[in-house]
């Protein structure tokens, strides 16, 4: 069960304080669960855990279980929401070192991801690992025309599948597109591929629960059951009436917001387990892009601990006083290592013999908190049993709803991203793209008044 100890932030937030956001809390609620807050239209995450058909779970476990059998790589292309919540969710449940092991020990093939940026050092190297390998393609777009995704689409199904005749194709790739609509669409229907659907009502960056994220997780050899079970016990926790207390997910958002507003601007979210440094990228994907607008917004910022103590530890502790810090926290280890008695003691570690590294690591996770607060830091601790797919699916609609419950509280819509339109914009009409000729003009326009 996922628990929140906010103990250490009472002396930044009085109790008066937190009982006053009552009523923005509770509104906020009703226009969340009642489908009338800003962007209701995308709201389908919320009883997703509950809704997701049997048969759409059952076909995706008999496509993975093929694609497991089958094929010795899996590239996932996609970007933004298309990927990160699949790659957060592998890479948190998976061997720190899994591309190192054979696939007898893996128990399945590799997943590896392309078309999240636009580098061709990165796509050359990444055709040069799965040379000789067989390789199926899992291509997630929307629209089937996002740049990023779809030059990667476009040179894979080039490099890898020139002379493939339309059967093995459909062998090879699997579409996560929209249902009816879209490049993608028309490509899988034109070769006969398997499709599976982005639900119209569930933006990229809350789509981790459908068919776009547990397809690559089911490939990795994850129980997707598990994990679904563990969103739905989250959102069975999170729908407790007020009259009974405030929820776990109703404090941290209660938290964020009154913080914010005493000045705390930005939140580092801090793991102890590295294997959970992909989890922060969808974390702060889920908080930034639904946060950060107009002029507002809380800054996402991550650090693997205790790794980046000995980087970011200073600025933490001593910098400038706008940090707050939410620490994801995990009862039992998977494999526990005790601390070895070595008497000539060179490296002053003897009074750690026998003890166990989860206890080191406990203990650092404790005095780092007291130490940030005692620097001004406020800490929120997110307890969770371990690390299975029942905790990682408890924390992502922990997560998801208390982002949009932050969102609602703060006045901006949780599930548009206007802003990443512009950049789109200027690269499209840098790159000659038909129809921003005249945005193309502008901008070499100012970049050679800006040379003068």
């Amino acid at each position: 069960m996922l628990k929140l100890n906010d103990h250490l932030t009472n002396q930044f937030i009085a109790p008066h304080e937190r009982k006053q956001m009552e009523c923005q809390l509770l509104a906020a609620r009703d226009l969340l669960d009642g489908r009338t807050c800003p962007g209701s239209e995308y709201t389908g995450w919320l009883d997703l855990p509950v809704s997701l058909p049997e048969e759409t779970i059952a076909c995706i476990e008999e496509t993975a279980d093929r694609i497991r059998r089958d094929f010795d790589v899996l590239i996932v292309v996609g970007i933004g929401g298309s990927y990160l919540g699949a790659r957060a969710v592998i890479e948190a449940l998976s061997h720190h070192f899994s591309l190192s092991l054979p696939k007898e020990r893996r128990g399945g093939p590799l997943v590896l991801f392309a078309g999240h940026q636009i580098s061709s050092d990165y796509l050359h190297d990444l055709l040069e690992v799965v040379e000789g390998k067989r390789v199926a393609l899992n291509v997630i777009s929307k629209s089937g025309t996002t740049t990023e995704p779809a030059i990667a689409f476009r040179i894979l199904r080039d490099r890898l599948f020139r002379h493939a005749s339309r059967e093995e194709l459909a062998k090879h790739i699997v579409i996560t597109t929209d249902e009816k609509r879209g490049a993608l669409r028309r490509y899988a229907e034109q070769m006969g591929l398997t499709t599976y659907v982005i639900p119209d009502d569930i933006g990229g960056r809350y789509s981790v629960l459908t068919p776009v994220g547990l397809l690559p997780i089911a490939v990795a050899g994850i129980d997707i059951r598990a994990l679904l079970d563990g969103a739905r016990s989250e959102r069975k926790r999170s729908k407790t009436p007020l009259s009974e207390g405030l929820s776990a997910v109703d404090c941290y958002a209660v938290n964020r917001i009154l913080l914010m507003r005493k000045g705390y601007q930005a939140e580092i979210l801090a793991c102890y387990e590295p294997s959970m440094r992909y989890f922060a990228e969808w974390w702060k994907q889920l908080f930034g892009e639904s946060e950060g607008k107009d002029g507002k917004g809380v800054i996402t910022m991550s650090v693997d601990l205790t790794t980046d103590l000995h980087s970011l530890g200073q600025l933490i502790q001593e910098g400038p006083r706008v940090f707050f810090e939410t620490v994801i926290d995990f009862a039992n280890v998977r494999h526990d290592i005790a601390i070895p008695s070595d008497l000539a003691d060179l490296d002053q570690l003897e009074y750690l013999a026998g003890q166990p590294m989860s206890f080191v690591n406990r203990q650092a996770s404790r005095g780092t908190a007291l130490a940030h607060v005692s620097g001004g830091v406020p800490n929120i601790r997110i307890e969770l049993e371990d690390r299975s797919p029942e905790s990682l699916g408890a924390l992502i609609y922990f997560f998801e709803r208390a982002c949009a419950l932050s969102c609602i509280m703060n006045g901006v819509n949780p599930f548009n991203q206007p802003g990443v339109e512009a950049y789109k914009r200027n690269m499209f009409a840098l790159l000659g793209k038909p129809g921003y000729e005249k945005v193309r003009e502008e901008l070499l326009r100012s970049s050679a008044e800006d040379k003068d």
